[in-house]
């Protein structure tokens, strides 16, 4: 079963940007998954104001998949610094519909 990772990131400083986006994609691509939106570009339309700088959605074969790319050696220090430099929502999502 497919699983997404649906993130709003807002940099609280940009030093660990550039090292994480180098890196992310080829990590993410071992584990199976792959970016689908990586943008500033993105408006709300519905709700309460919940800016962020950044959206990302990201596609993964499984949860699995997701979570062994988020313990990943290579990727643990990246995570830490994008955690400890933003203000970050991550959400994994089942591609399933229980209101079907």
């Amino acid at each position: 079963m497919s699983y997404y990772s649906v993130l709003d990131v807002t940099p609280t400083n940009t030093d660990w940007v550039k090292d994480y986006v180098a890196v992310s994609g080829k990590i993410a691509s071992k584990h199976g998954g792959k970016y689908l939106a990586r943008t500033a570009t993105h408006e709300q339309i519905e709700g309460d104001d919940q800016p962020a700088a950044l959206r990302i959605i990201l596609e993964w074969p499984s949860k699995e998949a997701a979570e062994n790319f988020m313990k990943d050696p290579e990727y643990i220090p990246h995570l830490e610094a994008r955690t400890k430099g933003s203000i970050s929502h991550h959400y994994l999502i089942e591609k399933k519909d229980d209101l079907a």
